[in-house]
């Protein structure tokens, strides 16, 4: 009786010595093989994802650089204007948020309180094109746009080197900061259908 479960345990012991003897060269082949696949198949995507996120970042970041614009004119009760350095898709969207008219609108500040914020798209993603009608948009202590535009302005931003935009059948998730008249500011995609809360 004793002999037979002494047995019993060397039993179990070399059973547990046979599995923790680790992978085998078969299955470490598969391993690889199946990862190669999935990082091969997975890569275009990947890369599109990373390009078109590239986008969202320095969209978002104009939009809040047109809500601090905005903010701060309501803020000061005066005139502030948000500045595009680039237009028209020949550049990265570099931007900046200062009083509107330094002398009047700011009078006596310092460079310091003149210029609120300075924004370079190197900070961010600086492969993405900004195009827009006009490079400053300007907003009153009430927050709306002045002088007043007849339609919302439409600021685009797009990616070159990750393709062609949605809208025009390509791979980029290309977005649009509009400003209305009234000075409301919305983040949209003008690949989706305006009926879409996130189209434009």
């Amino acid at each position: 009786m004793h002999q037979h479960r002494t047995y019993g345990r060397t039993g179990r012991w070399s059973l547990l010595q046979r599995r923790q003897g680790g992978f085998t060269m078969i299955e470490l082949l598969i391993t690889i093989t199946i990862i190669g696949l999935v990082l091969m198949f997975g890569m275009p995507s990947l890369s599109s994802w990373l390009q078109s996120n590239q986008i969202r970042s320095d969209a978002e970041s104009v939009q809040s650089g047109l809500q601090l614009a905005k903010s701060e004119a309501v803020r000061r009760n005066t005139n502030v204007q948000f500045t595009l350095s680039s237009l028209a898709g020949t550049g990265a969207p570099d931007w900046s948020v200062t009083c509107a008219t330094p002398a009047v609108d700011c009078p006596g500040a310092g460079m310091s309180e003149t210029e609120i914020r300075k924004y370079s798209a190197q900070e961010g993603a600086p492969s993405t094109q900004v195009a827009a009608p006009q490079a400053t948009i300007t907003f009153s202590g009430v927050g709306r746009v002045t002088p007043l535009p007849g339609t919302a302005i439409a600021i685009n931003i797009s990616n070159p080197h990750g393709g062609a935009c949605a809208a025009s059948a390509g791979p980029m998730r290309c977005l649009r900061i509009q400003v209305s008249p009234g000075g409301q500011i919305k983040m949209c995609d003008p690949a989706l259908p305006v009926t879409n809360p996130r189209g434009c």
